[in-house]
């Protein structure tokens, strides 16, 4: 039986500079229509907090103080959040890589978070409430 090797960091950095970038094209397998958007801040950081937000190889916590903490492939992701108008906006670290600033709508289907990266109009990532 063989065995697959870890991959290596430049493509570890690409999966989760993507993923924390809500940059992966459509997400999940639930229709889009069954997805509500969050648009109040007081819903979001009720969704989010005392929970952790996980997708493969990621775990984050986005407090309602406005930090964001987590791991990524093993590394080490820190940030800050507001809200602005509808959506989430964030600046994100992944170890010492600066992935940016980006708002991001956010849709909600069950415990399921859908980011929409470029308010709305970008890729998306689907992200389990746990």
């Amino acid at each position: 039986m063989k065995r697959f090797s870890r991959p290596g960091p430049k493509v570890a950095a690409v999966a989760v500079a993507a993923v924390l970038a809500a940059d992966l094209g459509p997400g999940g397998t639930a229709q889009a229509d069954t997805f509500r958007q969050v648009t109040q801040e007081n819903e979001f950081v009720e969704l989010v907090q005392g929970r952790t937000l996980r997708y493969p190889g990621v775990r984050l916590k986005v407090t309602p103080q406005g930090q964001i903490a987590g791991r990524g492939l093993g590394i080490p992701v820190t940030g800050a959040w507001q809200w602005r108008g509808n959506y989430f906006c964030r600046d994100l670290y992944w170890g010492e890589r600066d992935l940016g600033p980006n708002c991001q709508a956010v849709l909600r289907n069950g415990n399921t978070l859908r980011f929409v990266s470029d308010q709305g109009s970008g890729q998306s990532a689907d992200f389990r409430l746990r």
